[in-house]
C-alpha cells in the first residue's frame, strides 16, 4: 500500500492529532535529508517518536529479513546516504502490555515488511522493531496508529509507558483491576504540556497489591499501589525510584491517593520535576536525585503546593464515568479440566505456565518467549489462537513473556497443542530457565558484554538438567543487562548479571559484574549486592556454583537472598573467586571473545546511548513542529494548493510564537488569540524580540495575519506567507538565543575584586 493510501485510511480512522504528528514527523524526515535540521534536533525528535539509533558491530548479516537489504557492520546501505540513514530501532507504547489479536497482526505485518520478522518484547511490557529504515518508519507509524498503536514517547526525554501487573484484573489478592487507571494516565500524560520538559525520562508503574512482585513500582520514577480505604478505591503513591548505576528505592509521596485526584497529584509531580529538576548534567537528571537533594518531605510540600497552581482539567476525573475495558469477557464458558488424555509435554508446561486465576473455572496461561523474541509467524499464529480461545485478553509482562487470560481450563489441553504446533509452548515461564536480557550489543550503542548470548547459553543448560533442579532454585531469577543500566532489572533478580569488560596482557575480556541477593517480591523491595566481575564465559560456571552452594548450605527455609545475607560479602565472594581469574590467551583463546560472537572482542564500537538523547531546551522541542509546518507550506505551495500553504505558513508562526511564551508561561493554551495576546505583551511590546537589522519587522507579520479574516488563496499571497513564516522562525530562534545569553550572563560569578 502507498503512503498516500495509508494517510488517506489513517484520516479517516485514526486521532486527528495522531495522524497531525505523523505528518509533522515525516517532515522532519525531510528537512533533516536536506540538511536543515540538525543531529541534536533530529535525535530529539525522532527519539520523541520511539526511533532509536542501533550498532551493527556483531559480525552478523541480516540479508533477507526486511524489503531492504540491512547493514553489515557500519555499513550504510544504499549508495551515498550517511550513517543516520542505516536502520534503527522502533519502541511502541503499549500501556500495561495489553494487545488485541488484530494489533497482533499488524505488528506481524510491521515486522516483516520493514524490520526483521522478530517482535521484541521488552522489560517495560512494550514491543520493539529492529533495523527499521528511516524512512520506512512515518508509515510504520500510520499502520500502527490505524490500530491504536503509538510510538509518540516510547523513547526520550518523555514518560515512558504506563506498565502495570499482567495479571491485573485476574489476582486473588490485588485491590482491585488499576488497568483502566494505567490507560487513563497514559492518555492523560501523553504528549501533555507539563511533561515535555523533562532533562531525562520518567517511568511510572500500577501495582495491584503490595506484597507480591507485581508491577515493580518500588523501582520507578512514580508508583501507585491499589488501596481501599473506607469502601473508596485510590492508590498508595511512591516517587523517586530507580536503577542504573546505584539504585534508588521510591519514598512514599502519598499512603493513600483518592482515584479522582491522582492525575492532578501526578501532573502537579511533573510540573516539579520540569521546574526544579537537572538539565544540563544527564547523569543526574532522573527525579530519584531530585527527590534525594530535596528530601521527600520539601518534595511533597512542592507538589502539594504545586496541586493549587495545576489549571482546572475535566480530564483528571473524566475517565471515572467510563473506566476503560481492559480484561474480558471471556469468549469461552468456564469449565474444569477433566481427566482425559493430555498432549504429551502437557504436564511439564502446566506446572510452570498455568495459574488459576480469581475468577472460577478460568487459568493465564503464560507464553514463554526465549530472549522475548517473537516471530512474524508466531505472531500470526498466536493472534488467531487467541481469537478462538481467549479474545483480547493478551498481555506482555516485565519478564519478556505473554499472556492468555481467561482460558478455560477445559480448553488448556487444545490450546498447548495449538501452541506447541507454532513453537509457544516451552515450558518453564517464571522459573530460573526463564532468563531476563536487555538487547546488550546486539543492537544497543552502550552494551559492553553480549547480554543475550549468556542469557540464551544460561537457558539452555538449565533447560538440559531443569527436571533435576532443587524446587528452591527452579524458582529462582536471573537477570542479565549488557551495562551497568539495569535495563535487564539485574538488581532485582537472585542471580544478577551486567556488562563490562578488564584489559589483560594487551587485549580487552568481556566481563560481567555478579550481583546478588535481589528481590522482586514486595514490589522490588531489594536490591542485590555487587560481588565481583567474572569473565562472560565463566558466567555459567558461577551460576552452577552459587546454585550447589545453596543447596548444599541453606538452612530449613531459607530463601536465596536469606543465605546470600548470612554467609556475609566476603564468603559470598570466596564462592565466585575462582571464576574471577582469564586465563593466557594461547591456553584458551575462547575467553577472548563473548557468547554469540566468534570475533576477539572489543569494546570500539561503543557510541553516545540514546535511552533519552540529548537534552533539547523546550523552546527547542516546540520550534520544531513550527519549522515542519512552514516545510508542508512549502509543499503544498509547490502543489499549487494555496490556501492550504497560507493556513500552514500561519499554523508555523503561531507555533514558533508559542514556543517563546512557554518559556515563561508554561500554560499557555493553543488559541490564536491566546498565543498572539501573550506573545505580543511579552515579547513584541517591549521590543524583546527585536533584533539590530530587523527592528521587529518579522514580528509584524504574525501580527498582519492574526488581523486578516481568511486566507486569499492566491498565489502570491501564499508564497509571501511562506517566506515570512520561515523569517518569522528565524526570528524566534534568534531572540531565544538572545535570552540565552542573557541568563547565562547573570549566572557567571563574578572574580573577586572584578
Amino acid at each position: 500500500m502507498s503512503a498516500t493510501t495509508w494517510k488517506d485510511t489513517l484520516s479517516s480512522t485514526t486521532d486527528p492529532d495522531w495522524v497531525e504528528e505523523i505528518d509533522q514527523f515525516e517532515a522532519q524526515v525531510e528537512l533533516r535529508k536536506q540538511g536543515k535540521l540538525s543531529d541534536k534536533a533530529f535525535a530529539e525528535t525522532r527519539l520523541r517518536r520511539g526511533v532509536y539509533g542501533q550498532r551493527y558491530d556483531n559480525g552478523q548479516r541480516y540479508d533477507g529479513f526486511a524489503t531492504r537489504e540491512l547493514p553489515f557492520a557500519d555499513v550504510p546501505t544504499k549508495g551515498p546516504e550517511t550513517v543516520w540513514d542505516a536502520p534503527g530501532m522502533v519502541r511502541i507504547k503499549v500501556p500495561y502490555g495489553g494487545v488485541s489479536p488484530e494489533q497482533l497482526d499488524v505488528m506481524a505485518d510491521v515486522a516483516e515488511e520493514y524490520s526483521d520478522e522478530i517482535l521484541h518484547v521488552t522489560t517495560r511490557q512494550d514491543y520493539q522493531f529492529h533495523y527499521v529504515h528511516i524512512e520506512d518508519t512515518p508509515d510504520l507509524m500510520r499502520r500502527l496508529a490505524a490500530v491504536g498503536i503509538t510510538t509518540r514517547e516510547a523513547c526520550g526525554n518523555s514518560v515512558r509507558n504506563v506498565t502495570a501487573c499482567p495479571l491485573a484484573g485476574v489476582c486473588n489478592t490485588e485491590g482491585f483491576d488499576v488497568s483502566p487507571y494505567a490507560q487513563a494516565l497514559m492518555t492523560f500524560l501523553l504528549g501533555h504540556p507539563d511533561v515535555q520538559d523533562f532533562g531525562r525520562k520518567f517511568k511510572p508503574a500500577f501495582s495491584g497489591c503490595e506484597q507480591e512482585a507485581c508491577g515493580l513500582v518500588q523501582l520507578h520514577d512514580a508508583g501507585f499501589i491499589a488501596r481501599v480505604k473506607d469502601g473508596r478505591r485510590g492508590f498508595k503513591v511512591v516517587v523517586g525510584g530507580g536503577l542504573g548505576a546505584v539504585p534508588h528505592q521510591a519514598h512514599v509521596l502519598s499512603e493513600f491517593t483518592p482515584v479522582e485526584e491522582f492525575l492532578v497529584e501526578i501532573q502537579a509531580v511533573a510540573r516539579v520535576f520540569a521546574r526544579l529538576g537537572e538539565k544540563k548534567n544527564r547523569n543526574r537528571a532522573r527525579i530519584k536525585f531530585l527527590i534525594a537533594e530535596l528530601g521527600i518531605e520539601e518534595f511533597k510540600r512542592l507538589v502539594v503546593e504545586e496541586i493549587k497552581t495545576v489549571p482546572p482539567d475535566p480530564r483528571h476525573t473524566a475517565f471515572l464515568d467510563d473506566l476503560a475495558v481492559t480484561g474480558g469477557p471471556a469468549t469461552r464458558p468456564p469449565e474444569r479440566l477433566n481427566g482425559g488424555a493430555k498432549p504429551q509435554g502437557f504436564d511439564e508446561w502446566f506446572e510452570t505456565n498455568v495459574r488459576a486465576q480469581a475468577q472460577e473455572g478460568y487459568s493465564v496461561v503464560t507464553i514463554n518467549l526465549p530472549l522475548g523474541d517473537l516471530t512474524s509467524a508466531q505472531a500470526r499464529a498466536l493472534s488467531d489462537i487467541a481469537r478462538e480461545f481467549v479474545g483480547d485478553n493478551i498481555r506482555t509482562s516485565v519478564e519478556q513473556n505473554m499472556l492468555l487470560r481467561f482460558v478455560s481450563e477445559a480448553d488448556l489441553p487444545a490450546l498447548f497443542s495449538a501452541l506447541d504446533a507454532v513453537g509457544l509452548a516451552i515450558p518453564g515461564a517464571g522459573t530460573i530457565v526463564d532468563v531476563t536480557s536487555c538487547p546488550g550489543t546486539d543492537t544497543c550503542k552502550l552494551g559492553i558484554a553480549a547480554s543475550r548470548g549468556l542469557a540464551g547459553e544460561l537457558r539452555t543448560r538449565l533447560a538440559t538438567k531443569s527436571a533435576s533442579l532443587d524446587t528452591a532454585v527452579k524458582n529462582m531469577r536471573i537477570k542479565i543487562s549488557g551495562c551497568f543500566n539495569s535495563c535487564g532489572q539485574h538488581h532485582i533478580a537472585d542471580i544478577g548479571f551486567y556488562g563490562n569488560s578488564r584489559g589483560i596482557d594487551g587485549r580487552r575480556v568481556p566481563h560481567f559484574q555478579v550481583i546478588l541477593g535481589g528481590q522482586s517480591h514486595d514490589n522490588a523491595a531489594q536490591y542485590g549486592m555487587a560481588m565481583g566481575s567474572v569473565p562472560s564465559k565463566a558466567a555459567p560456571d558461577v551460576v552452577d556454583a552459587l546454585t550447589d552452594g545453596y543447596v548444599q548450605g541453606r538452612e530449613k527455609g531459607e530463601t536465596f537472598q536469606q543465605w546470600i545475607g548470612r554467609l556475609g560479602k566476603r564468603n559470598v565472594r570466596g564462592i565466585i573467586q575462582p571464576f574471577m581469574k582469564v586465563p593466557a590467551y594461547d591456553q584458551d583463546p575462547s575467553f577472548y571473545a563473548d557468547w554469540g560472537d566468534a570475533r576477539e572482542f572489543t569494546i570500539g564500537d561503543l557510541g553516545i546511548g540514546e535511552c533519552a538523547g540529548e537534552v533539547v531546551s523546550l523552546f527547542g522541542i516546540e520550534v520544531m513542529k513550527a519549522e515542519s509546518q512552514v516545510f508542508d507550506a512549502q509543499c503544498s505551495l509547490e502543489e499549487g494548493d494555496f490556501e492550504s500553504a497560507e493556513d500552514q505558513a500561519y499554523r508555523s508562526m503561531l507555533s514558533a510564537a508559542r514556543a517563546l511564551v512557554r518559556l515563561e508561561h508554561i500554560d499557555v493554551t493553543e488559541d490564536p488569540e491566546d498565543i498572539v495576546t501573550e506573545w505580543k505583551t511579552r515579547f513584541f511590546d517591549n521590543e524583546r524580540f527585536f533584533d539590530r537589522f530587523a527592528k521587529g519587522k518579522f514580528g509584524q507579520y504574525l501580527l498582519e495575519r492574526f488581523a486578516e479574516v481568511a486566507p486569499s488563496g492566491e498565489r502570491d499571497a501564499a508564497s509571501r506567507r511562506v517566506e515570512e513564516a520561515q523569517l518569522f522562525i528565524e526570528a524566534a530562534h534568534g531572540c531565544e538565543a538572545r535570552i540565552a545569553a542573557e541568563q547565562a550572563a547573570l549566572e557567571v560569578p563574578t572574580a573577586p575584586g572584578a
